[in-house]
């Protein structure tokens, strides 16, 4: 394969993976607002109508946003408890 090929390969790839890592963080950023619990359970109650496959990503990023709450939350003055 010659290397101006390989280059625009390259470069599709990492033009993919800005756009699919701007998806995310926009995904996560909405995600985040779902902080209260009737929030969440209306949240839930929406994946649950779906597969876990079609569901993976969203409850992934729920996951680590709780343990990031939970990790803030047991810190005090900046130090973990």
């Amino acid at each position: 394969m010659p290397f101006a090929t390989k280059l625009s390969e390259a470069r599709k790839a990492l033009a993919n993976f800005r756009t699919e890592h701007i998806a995310r963080r926009q995904l996560s950023d909405e995600l985040a607002s779902f902080q209260t619990p009737a929030e969440r359970a209306e949240l839930e109650q929406m994946l649950g109508r779906h597969s876990a496959e079609e569901t993976r990503e969203i409850r992934e990023i729920l996951n680590r946003q709780d343990y990031e709450r939970q990790r803030a939350g047991s810190a005090i003055g900046g130090r973990r408890i």
